[in-house]
């Protein structure tokens, strides 16, 4: 089993919101130093989408800024990604990832290869 489990993708209309939720059941993913949300379409390089990090630093792609949301529900240990006002250029497979190590710096990078675990990805297509 993947160490990250997504849920919440689907279709939405251009202009509506999408909400995509991560959970783990294994602790020390959850108490990971960075946790983030990556994107991928096929025949483009993955894009880091935003990321939190265990001081509560929050960074978020160009393309989703000021309409992009990351945040955690300690108590039900849930990882959300809001994105308001959607459009084409937001449909992609969406990953959850956490690295347990990462500095506040290297993870507002947002970079794929600063984080280790890694869910399977949930579909979300943006539809007009």
């Amino acid at each position: 089993q993947a160490p990250l489990v997504e849920s919440g993708g689907g279709s939405v209309q251009a202009g509506g919101s999408l909400t995509l939720f991560c959970e783990t059941p294994r602790t020390y993913v959850w108490e990971s130093e960075c946790l983030g949300w990556f994107r991928q379409v096929p025949g483009k390089d993955r894009e880091g989408v935003a990321s939190l990090s265990d001081t509560g630093f929050k960074n978020y792609a160009d393309s989703v800024k000021g309409r992009a949301t990351i945040s955690k529900d300690k108590t039900k240990k849930i990882l959300s990604l809001i994105i308001e006002n959607v459009n084409a250029e937001d449909t992609g497979i969406y990953y959850c990832a956490a690295d347990r190590w990462a500095s506040n710096n290297d993870c507002a990078q947002l970079s794929g290869a600063t984080f280790h675990y890694w869910g399977q990805g949930v579909q979300v297509t943006v539809s007009s």
